[in-house]
């Protein structure tokens, strides 16, 4: 490529008209992307979008919707005429049946908020909790054995053996 001093040279005195629309073109071009860029920013931070994006089952309705009613579109505009593709078409009915549903699912999944597993986390901080309780807490031990097994019995032990007296008079001593 010569740039822009080698038109300048084939072009003669011509040539700053030249460059001019090449600056032009190329501020455009730049004013272009930061439009891209702009839009592709307010699209990431719209929650339709980012849901659309993140929620398969929703997408997944969206095609259904747009296949089905697509499909009905095809059979009414066969050239039997719309209105006894309407009124007598089975598969029409059928066809226009189903986009409305998978519209009402996409729908309704959009306005519904997203719902968050909290049970799982607040069990596991219940039992970590319930858990290091027990190892910290001799009383609270011993309550929840007492509950599960039953209160210990205090036993006093009696022997029914008198002691021999070699052991007598070792423990008088």
């Amino acid at each position: 490529m010569r740039g822009v001093k080698g038109v300048r040279k084939l072009l003669g005195e011509n040539a700053g008209g030249v460059e001019a629309m090449a600056k032009s073109t190329k501020g455009k071009a730049r004013q272009g992307a930061y439009r891209a860029r702009d839009a592709a920013e307010a699209a990431g931070s719209n929650p339709y979008v980012r849901r659309l994006l993140e929620d398969e089952e929703l997408r997944e309705n969206i095609r259904g919707a747009y296949s089905s009613a697509r499909s009905a579109y095809g059979r009414i505009s066969n050239g039997k005429g719309p209105t006894k593709a309407l009124l007598d078409d089975k598969k029409v009915h059928k066809d226009l049946r189903n986009a409305a549903e998978s519209l009402r699912e996409a729908t309704d999944a959009l306005r519904e908020k997203r719902r968050r597993r909290t049970w799982p986390k607040l069990l596991f901080i219940a039992l970590v909790g319930a858990g290091l309780a027990l190892a910290l807490s001799e009383d609270l031990r011993k309550a929840v054995l007492d509950r599960l097994f039953g209160a210990e019995e205090e036993c006093e032990y009696a022997s029914t053996t008198s002691p021999t007296p070699e052991a007598a008079a070792t423990n008088a001593n």
